[in-house]
């Protein structure tokens, strides 16, 4: 679907919804770009920087439906999801900045970062290795006899580690409350789809475990949304897990390093017009009363938060050497 086509009307999607879910998609898209294309040249991001370009309403049309009592294990490209859940702008910053008042208090660099205040898991970098964590915390919700849901997310690479097949299977065996959303951007790194595996469909691995599996337009916050309802409506019900493989495309490189030239030309313009934001967009000037001023001003409102969020992050301090044990323990 092109961003100039029509998307169907979602009674649901009153203004109010229309308007949040906009809100941090464009936040997402404009804070991770100043992170990537200014302050990681500029050299003062710590470590590699990952952006989640073109994949934004997966996280947000997905975490947005959490509750307080849920947890999140997000990958490297799901910062809308940190955002929903109450990370600042400002702690993310300072985060990728290295200084003593990031998330991890200067003590790693970049994405690897979450709160347990919050009920956000960090980011593992062998992403199929959030699997079997998102099932022990999904095991601790059904021990305590709680009704929340841990929504964890992964990419199609992270598919085919052993991990993640063992994770899954045993949310299955046990029935446990997660919803599995998996953003199949087409390439792991550098290795496309076909050359991973030889079906197309990732939902089609789920399946053989057991799980109920849809798949969805990951551009299409709307799908997303409906889909992830669906999902969480299951898990609640004692049902078990639940999976949604989300199609999607990876607008940039890896990593800030990567230039990606291995990414055919005409596949990247194609994804081009399924640009997520420019179809919300759409949608909302044609059944929520919306118009391009509305977009202008909103957009230069996260660009003002952004630099406020920066210039603070600047003045943050680096963590006292003096502190380096901190927070490290010995079992004994």
């Amino acid at each position: 679907m092109s961003a100039s086509a029509t998307l169907p009307l979602r009674a649901t999607f009153d203004r109010p919804l229309c308007d949040r879910v906009l809100y941090y998609m464009v936040m997402m898209r404009e804070l991770e770009d100043r992170i990537e294309s200014k302050l990681y040249r500029q050299g003062k991001v710590l470590g590699g920087c990952y952006t989640g370009r073109g994949q934004e309403a997966i996280p947000v049309g997905s975490a947005i439906l959490s509750r307080a009592g849920d947890w999140l294990t997000p990958s490297h490209r799901d910062m809308g999801a940190l955002l929903i859940r109450g990370i600042t702008p400002r702690e993310i910053l300072a985060q990728y900045m290295g200084r003593a008042t990031g998330l991890t208090k200067g003590r790693d660099g970049n994405m690897h970062m979450g709160c347990a205040r919050r009920h956000c898991v960090p980011i593992i970098s062998s992403i199929g290795a959030s699997i079997p964590v998102a099932t022990g915390l999904a095991f601790a919700m059904r021990y305590r006899d709680e009704s929340n849901v841990v929504f964890n997310y992964s990419g199609d690479g992270a598919s085919s580690r052993g991990d993640w097949h063992e994770g899954i299977n045993i949310a299955a065996v046990m029935r446990l409350p997660i919803v599995f959303l998996c953003n199949n951007n087409l390439y792991a790194y550098s290795t496309p789809l076909d050359k991973q595996m030889r079906i197309t469909d990732i939902a089609l691995r789920v399946k053989a475990y057991g799980i109920p599996a849809e798949i969805v337009d990951g551009n299409d916050v709307f799908a997303v949304y409906q889909a992830t309802q669906r999902a969480v409506e299951h898990a609640r019900s004692g049902e078990g897990p639940y999976f949604i493989e989300c199609k999607t495309f990876r607008m940039s490189g890896h990593s800030a390093h990567d230039a990606a030239d291995y990414v055919p030309r005409g596949l990247r313009e194609e994804w081009s017009k399924k640009d997520p934001i420019l179809m919300l967009q759409k949608y909302m000037v044609e059944h929520a009363g919306a118009d391009e001023r509305d977009f202008v001003e909103l957009r230069q409102r996260v660009l003002d938060e952004i630099a406020e969020a920066v210039e603070w992050a600047l003045n943050q301090p680096f963590p006292d050497p003096a502190t380096v044990e901190d927070g490290v323990y010995e079992v004994r």
